[in-house]
């Protein structure tokens, strides 16, 4: 998966630097095939206790160079090329702006011990969040400076702290087979989609 991830990337002309994170122990061991590809422009970094921490470190391992940065999951197998380059685009542009799809369910909100739904929430102008997402350098170091540790901690997405800095951040129309992969089922779904 993280090499499906990793591939739009690696083979864009406009991508200068990659850091993949990495669990502690895998950073000291690293699998063959991605330790091959460290060098060049692709380098690991040990990540952190939660998933708003290791962006954060990938962040910091970026050099002062990089003014775009996009930031990707390996739980998101396949980004669509079309997207990187609009999200490049946009961010080229001094724009913050993420991979997103428009919310096409009813939505429940359910609460109590029984799950009961206690609203029907409106999905007109709802999106899922996505990633690869795209901010000029300055909005991430504005964001991690007024979040705080505990903040960057609790993010489940860069936007939402780039949001809260007081950046707008746009949202780049993606297609549905940019699945998360974290049950059983996305597995067979990505299976489906890789071999497609």
């Amino acid at each position: 998966m993280l090499l499906c991830a990793i591939r739009p990337f690696a083979s864009h002309p406009r991508v200068r630097e990659i850091v993949v994170t990495l669990p502690k122990a895998a950073l000291s061991a690293p699998p063959e095939w991605l330790s091959d590809l460290v060098g060049g422009n692709l380098s690991l970094v040990a990540g952190g206790d939660s998933r708003g921490a290791s962006v954060q470190n990938g962040f910091t391992a970026l050099s002062a160079a990089c003014n775009g940065i996009l930031v990707h999951d390996a739980a998101r197998p396949f980004p669509r090329r079309e997207t990187v380059d609009t999200l490049i685009d946009r961010v080229s542009a001094g724009e913050c702006a993420i991979a997103a799809v428009p919310v096409s369910d009813t939505l429940k909100r359910a609460g109590g011990p029984d799950a009961r739904i206690v609203e029907t929430v409106e999905r007109t102008g709802l999106w899922r969040a996505l990633t690869p997402q795209g901010f000029p350098r300055r909005a991430l170091e504005e964001a991690y400076t007024a979040a705080g540790p505990a903040a960057v901690a609790a993010a489940t997405d860069e936007s939402a702290l780039v949001e809260q800095a007081g950046w707008r951040v746009a949202l780049v129309a993606d297609a549905t087979t940019n699945i998360k992969v974290t049950t059983p089922e996305d597995f067979l779904i990505a299976e489906a989609l890789a071999t497609r």
